[in-house]
């Protein structure tokens, strides 16, 4: 019985459903056209040496990264990049868990930008 429950369990979990899509630059500067939240989440000095346009920097390894996310508009679009990807794609399942809608990481990061 014990295993049966633990496989369940696994499956549940296995089966859910993400709301993230990681997309080429091509789609994500289609995706920029629409009203989205745009967040960098590369450190202030990362940001500071060139970013996308109208990017929020929310700094993945800051302290406070929860309680700065948790203030965005979940129904609303999020656009996420780091430098090249791997920052954002962490990111991008803190912000699916917290029930954020729509997320869309772009691939590669700030670097195939």
């Amino acid at each position: 019985m014990k295993k049966i429950l633990i496989i369940l369990i696994f499956l549940s979990c296995s089966q859910r459903n993400s709301n993230i899509d990681i997309v080429e630059k091509e789609d994500f500067q289609i995706l920029l056209n629409k009203e989205v939240q745009l967040i960098d989440v590369r450190t202030p000095n990362e940001y500071s040496n060139g970013f996308i346009a109208n990017a929020e920097n929310i700094n993945f390894k800051s302290k406070d990264f929860l309680s700065q996310i948790s203030k965005l508009d979940k129904s609303k679009p999020v656009l996420l990049y780091c430098s090249a990807g791997g920052r954002s794609a962490k990111a991008s399942k803190i912000f699916d868990s917290l029930g954020f809608k729509e997320i869309y990481d772009l691939k590669g990061g700030y670097l195939a930008w």
